[in-house]
């Protein structure tokens, strides 16, 4: 399989993936204290570049089949791009990898949540909230996810 079919297809895999996750666990994955398992989803630019694109477009379909206010669908869409491209940036430290998409996320989500919901809690508080579910699913879930696939890594993301 050449490279740029690979790319396409690893991409299209993990974007499939990511707006699954958000589907079956829908009731956890919007509002003010949001814990998205699909952002386990974000350490897999450690393995492959493809996963940029792929937890964007992912996270771009969600919004958009959820019927995410617009506001959330443009800057959501944008915080897990910058978290995917710094998580990419900081593969060659695997502890570093999630960082990215909690830290983006516990910054920019609370402030669609506020402009585009209207929600009543405090940025500060959504902040902790936001955090602390990124915290969960990327820092944690997302951490086991990475040391699983690392010890198949040349098999599932050969050519990477």
């Amino acid at each position: 399989m050449n490279k740029k079919t690979l790319y396409l297809t690893q991409a299209a895999v993990i974007a499939a993936i990511y707006t699954v996750l958000v589907f079956v666990f829908q009731y956890s994955s919007f509002g003010p204290i949001q814990f998205r398992i699909a952002e386990a989803l974000t350490v897999l630019p450690y393995f492959t570049p493809a996963a940029i694109p792929g937890v964007t477009i992912g996270c771009l379909l969600s919004n958009i089949l959820f019927r995410a206010d617009i506001l959330d669908i443009i800057f959501g869409t944008l915080a897990t791009l910058i978290a995917a491209i710094l998580s990419y940036v900081l593969r060659f430290n695997k502890y570093l990898v999630p960082i990215p998409p909690i830290v983006v996320n516990a910054i920019v989500v609370p402030f669609v949540l506020k402009y585009a919901y209207f929600e009543a809690d405090p940025i500060p508080l959504m902040m902790c909230t936001v955090g602390l579910g990124q915290l969960v699913s990327a820092g944690i879930i997302g951490m086991i996810l990475l040391f699983a696939l690392e010890k198949v890594r040349y098999v599932i993301f050969k050519n990477n």
